[in-house]
């Protein structure tokens, strides 16, 4: 997994879903924070780690996240 070839969108899409299969509780995203304070690209890319660890794969292909319906997937939706 490089989450570094993954384009500013596609990791908003992909750290949304993964969002979405967890309890959105302090403790749970303070995580996120200490890992990329201030840096919104990091903080996409610690929840995706996150998921793969714990599904293990990115969340549009396994686990919970995949089942998420996204209202617009990328910009080409807007």
């Amino acid at each position: 997994m490089e989450l570094s070839n993954l384009t500013l969108r596609e990791l908003q899409v992909e750290a949304a879903r993964a969002l979405s299969a967890m309890s959105a509780t302090n403790n749970n995203i303070w995580q996120f924070n200490k890992r990329a304070h201030h840096n919104s690209q990091e903080w996409y890319k610690a929840v995706i780690e996150w998921y793969v660890n714990e599904y293990g794969g990115m969340p549009s292909a396994v686990g919970p996240g995949k089942d998420v319906k996204m209202v617009l997937e990328s910009r080409n939706d807007v």
